[in-house]
């Protein structure tokens, strides 16, 4: 049986290589479409609450890069220097994408059961609390 990190990071790339694939027809990314949520779920929200809602997604750069291509293909656009909020097109586009992100996650679960889900984002999540707390000292 391989370790846990080698599955980790196959499932990953696998995530990311697929939905990169599939969102490439509108024109974006995994990281891309993470932004327009974030942007979807919190009207007017600052570059920095991005960047912070995703710091653990991908580097700033890539980030920053991530929200000028979402300003550049009109799906978002800024009501203030700092603020990001979706165009009534990008919030149209963004259902659409939706269809097919749910049956990607469709395909993905195939074969698991949501208790099976559950535990396994549960054993991951402690998994990653037990080493950042060990790594600030902050131990429980």
């Amino acid at each position: 049986m391989k370790p846990i990190g080698y599955w980790l990071n196959r499932t990953d790339e696998a995530l990311t290589r697929h939905m990169n694939g599939m969102l490439s027809e509108f024109g974006l990314t995994r990281i891309a479409w993470q932004v327009l949520n974030v942007v979807e779920d919190t009207p007017q929200v600052s570059d920095t609450d991005v960047l912070s809602a995703l710091a653990a997604n991908a580097d700033v750069p890539t980030l920053i890069a991530a929200i000028e291509t979402v300003l550049a293909d009109g799906w978002a656009t800024r009501p203030a220097s700092d603020r990001l909020i979706l165009t009534s097109d990008g919030r149209q586009r963004l259902a659409e994408v939706a269809e097919r992100v749910n049956a990607f996650r469709k395909l993905s679960m195939s074969g698991i059961s949501m208790n099976d889900y559950l535990t396994a984002v549960s054993v991951l999540e402690r998994m990653t609390h037990n080493i950042e707390a060990r790594r600030t000292g902050t131990e429980h």
